[in-house]
Formats: structure tokens, C-alpha cells, sequence
């Protein structure tokens, strides 16, 4: 079984691209909510290995200021990988966000979506999402 490598986009409304992260899938039928936790849990992390002044994510942990270049750490913590997914689950049930999938909207956290390596998948955020 081949792993699959897609860079997952972030958009405004508008179309434009605010952040990209890479994810790599271990199969080619994946769910939604697989989608949202790999996600998370790359840029989770990501930002624990390497403690930067500013997260940039798809969910603000808890205790930060948002700004331009990011969620701002008032003092520089791991984040909670966990909380982080929680939060955004929460967030795609509320429409805080939608994700389109080669340009079409997801439906449900358990849609079935079989990807490949020309997948494309933007996440559009509707609200500022602050998390844990």
C-alpha cells in the first residue's frame, strides 16, 4: 500500500491561499473527520517540535492573541493535539469552516473520499475557530 502526500490548502472566501501544510495518508479511502485529524495533528506537530513565537493552524489554542502572522503564544507551550481536533470538529459541525474536496463541499464528518496524489483540499474558514 503506496502512501499518498497532499498539500492541504487554507482559503479566505475570496481564494486566497493563507497557509499550506503537507499530509501524508496511509490509504487512498479516507473519511472527513480522518481528514480534519491529520490535519491537526501535523501542525500540532509541527509547531511542538520547534516551539515558535506564533501557531499557525487551523483551530487558535487557548491563551493566544490572533495577528497577521499567526496565533501569538502569550508564553510558549506544546499545544494540546487533542483539544486542538476537538475544537475543530466542533468548528465543521457549526460551520465555523467547510472543506472542499477537488472544488466540491464536503458533506459529513464520516463522507468516504478516495484520494490521490492530485487531490486537491482547501479548507475555507468562515469564523476566527480558538481552541485548547
Amino acid at each position: 500500500m503506496a502512501t499518498i502526500t497532499l498539500t492541504i490548502t487554507d482559503e479566505t472566501t475570496g481564494g486566497k491561499v493563507t497557509n499550506e501544510v503537507n499530509i501524508t495518508f496511509q490509504n487512498e479511502l479516507t473519511t472527513v473527520q480522518d481528514i480534519i485529524k491529520a490535519r491537526v495533528d501535523a501542525e500540532v506537530e509541527a509547531y511542538n517540535r520547534k516551539l515558535p513565537e506564533y501557531y499557525r493552524g487551523l483551530v487558535q489554542p487557548g491563551e493566544t492573541e490572533q495577528t497577521l502572522n499567526g496565533y501569538k503564544m502569550k508564553e510558549r507551550r506544546k499545544v494540546d493535539a487533542e483539544k486542538q481536533y476537538l475544537t475543530a470538529l466542533d468548528a465543521y459541525q457549526k460551520n465555523g469552516f467547510f472543506i472542499l474536496i477537488d472544488n466540491i463541499q464536503a458533506e459529513s464528518l464520516q463522507q468516504m473520499v478516495v484520494i490521490n496524489p492530485n487531490t486537491s483540499i482547501s479548507f475555507i474558514k468562515l469564523t476566527p475557530l480558538v481552541g485548547g
